[in-house]
Order: structure tokens, then C-alpha cells, then sequence
């Protein structure tokens, strides 16, 4: 049998990973097709679970431990009108929770990943699907917004605008300790998330008239934020972003021999810090998927490949999305369900089977 040949569109960190993964599968060549002269920088960090990692350091071959900061301890806090309340603590002694890493150094890693095993690099501007047409099967991983997708994707999804921003960036810092950590504050949530010994990203979830009002002196605001919730002085923020927040989930992943794959079909809030990890989760098994069809010499143009896919991973991208949508909506500020609020999240921090069943979905979502 000749081999299959499959064609991936986006060099962001979906499609440089999918390329990496299905690259290693015998019998199939991959193509990977990224916009001519694009800069390949970007300035934010990622954090996965602990499978995650291990499943990345097993398609890697040239692969560096250095780029990926370990945390074996999460806080979580709550801010009433009186405290914040440190409600639920993270920890394991023999394993880590989470790792972040840098996008833009694992981005260069990937793509030398890339040329070392030979995958072909094309730099153009895709203008229409009919370029596709000698693939068996086209894999796009286009971000979250990409027109494209409704040539492929017709079918109505499940959205809503949670009217935020959120505002990412680098914080140096000279403390010895610093924990991951995921304030829910009376202005949204912010996530602290530790990359090296002297940095931290952080990711502020701010509503959009506050940030609308605020963003001649954002930058302030989150130094004066930070220096409260860390009792520290000394800190120097880069790299400010900012983008707006929505849930958006694909109830139809496939057309033919298209595929959407990544934001393209699971676009939820990083209050949970689950993004990536569904993306990493949906690589994984469409590798298995491939791996299988190809094995038995079968064609993955006109299979039930992609079915397989879809009924595999819809359960689990809906579960944990609408999961963390629930987890938002029950943390932010309401002034009438607030004083129950504050007697549940007390209690929480007593709950060891939650704890641990939190610890589980984390890591390993539904696969278990």
C-alpha cells in the first residue's frame, strides 16, 4: 500500500504538535502548510497535566526538561468582602500536578522536531479547500475564529460571550517560593502560574467594561493586584496581552476528509486551565485512530477514521468545557447566592474526595 498522505494547516501549537505526533506513524506522510513570512513568536505560557507531559516527552525526540517548570503544589483562594479564603490546597510528594511552559521556545522546538524527521514545511496562503484534493486527509488547526472552518462546518454550536478580557503577561520576581496559584477575585479570576525560578506568567480574567475603563492603566492595576495577593514589592511585568473570552464547542468536528482540530472546536475559559490539554488528548487519540487504519492496511480517505474520532472525544471536549463554564459561573460575585457560596467553599477544603477526584480529572480528564 502506497502511503497515506496528510496535509496540516497552522503552525500555532496544535498544528505544529499534530505534525510531530503523526509524523512518527509508519506508512504516513505528513505536509504542514503555514502562512508565508509569519513570525513564529508568541509570548504566552502553557500549563498541562502531568499525562500531558509525559505524552509529549514521548514524541520528542530531542526533548528538554529545562522548558518545563514542574509544580507539585495548587492554591486555591476566594475573595469575600472580608478574606480570601485559601479553600482548597494541591499537592503530591512522588509526582508533579502541572507543568508551564513557554509557547514560543516549545514552538521552536517542535519545528526543528519538524526537520529532523523530515516532514515538509510549505509557506503559503491557503485560499480554498480544492488545494487539498490529493490528501487523504486534510487536518486544520487554525486557531479559534478561522472562516474557513465553515466550509467544513455547518452545524450550529454551542456558544456564549462571557463579555471578559483576559489580560496575560510575565512577571519577574526575586521571591524564593511561589506555588501555582488561582484567585477567584471580585474582578474575575487570576491565575499565578510559576515557568522558571525568577518568572511567572499570570492570567487575569477581567469583564470587559472594567477593562474597557481601566486600559490606559491596566498595567498598573495588575502590579498593585499582585503586590497585594503576594505580600511582595519587587516585580517587574512584560509582555502584556489581551484578548476576549468565549466558549464556543463544535457539535460537528468533520466533513469528508477535513478535520478541524483544536480551538477550532473546543474554544472554553482558561479560568480551569484546560485548553491545551483537551487539544493534547484529541492528538492522542487521533494517532491511535491512524495508527490503527494504517496498521491493517486500511485507507483513512472515506473510513470511519474521523466518525471514530468524533464519538471518542465529543464526550469528554463537552464534559470538561461545560465543566469549567459551571466552575466560572459558580465563583464569580452574586451578591444573593454569595453568603451560601462562602458556607459551601469553607467546607470544601474538608472534602479529601473531592480533593482527589479534582486531582484525577486534572491530570487525566475521562480517560481513566
Amino acid at each position: 500500500m502506497n502511503k497515506q498522505r496528510i496535509c496540516i494547516v497552522g503552525d500555532g501549537l496544535s498544528g505544529l504538535m499534530t505534525a510531530v505526533v503523526l509524523g512518527q506513524i509508519p506508512g504516513i506522510e505528513v505536509n504542514l502548510i503555514a502562512k508565508k513570512g509569519a513570525k513564529n513568536q508568541d509570548k504566552r505560557t502553557t500549563a498541562i497535566s502531568e499525562t500531558n507531559f509525559n505524552f509529549i516527552k514521548e514524541n520528542i525526540n530531542n526533548f528538554n526538561h529545562k522548558l518545563f517548570w514542574p509544580s507539585k503544589n495548587i492554591e486555591l483562594f476566594y475573595e469575600t468582602n472580608r478574606e480570601k479564603i485559601n479553600f482548597l490546597n494541591l499537592n503530591e510528594k512522588n509526582s508533579n500536578l502541572m507543568y508551564v511552559f513557554e509557547n514560543d521556545k516549545i514552538k521552536k522546538i517542535l519545528l526543528k522536531e519538524i526537520f529532523n524527521k523530515k516532514i515538509k514545511l510549505i509557506r503559503k496562503e491557503v485560499k480554498n479547500l480544492e488545494e487539498f484534493k490529493s490528501y487523504d486527509l486534510t487536518i486544520l488547526c487554525l486557531g479559534r475564529q478561522s472562516k474557513i472552518y465553515n466550509e467544513i462546518i455547518n452545524s450550529r454550536s454551542i456558544k456564549k460571550d462571557y463579555n471578559e478580557i483576559a489580560v496575560t503577561g510575565y512577571v519577574k520576581h526575586n521571591f524564593r517560593i511561589l506555588n501555582t496559584s488561582q484567585f477567584f477575585l471580585k474582578e474575575g479570576p487570576l491565575a499565578i502560574l510559576p515557568f522558571s525560578k525568577n518568572y511567572f506568567s499570570f492570567v487575569w480574567s477581567l469583564q470587559k467594561t472594567f477593562y474597557e475603563i481601566n486600559s490606559k492603566i491596566i498595567n498598573n492595576l495588575i502590579k498593585k493586584k499582585l503586590i497585594e495577593l503576594l505580600k511582595k514589592q519587587n516585580i517587574k511585568l512584560t509582555n502584556i496581552q489581551s484578548y476576549p473570552i468565549l466558549l464556543a464547542l463544535r457539535k460537528q468536528y468533520y466533513k469528508k476528509n477535513f478535520l478541524v482540530l483544536g480551538e477550532g472546536i473546543h474554544t472554553i475559559h482558561p479560568v480551569a486551565g484546560q485548553g491545551f490539554n483537551l487539544v493534547l488528548r484529541d492528538i492522542k487519540k487521533l494517532k491511535e485512530i491512524i495508527k490503527y487504519y494504517s496498521g491493517l492496511g486500511i485507507s483513512i480517505k472515506n473510513s470511519y477514521a474521523l466518525n471514530d474520532f468524533y464519538n471518542s472525544r465529543k464526550p469528554e471536549n463537552i464534559f470538561i468545557s461545560l465543566g469549567v463554564d459551571a466552575t466560572h459561573t459558580f465563583f464569580k460575585q452574586n451578591k444573593y447566592l454569595d453568603p451560601f457560596k462562602n458556607i459551601i467553599i469553607k467546607n470544601i477544603k474538608k472534602n479529601k474526595t473531592l480533593k482527589e477526584f479534582t486531582k484525577i480529572i486534572s491530570n487525566q480528564g475521562l480517560s481513566l
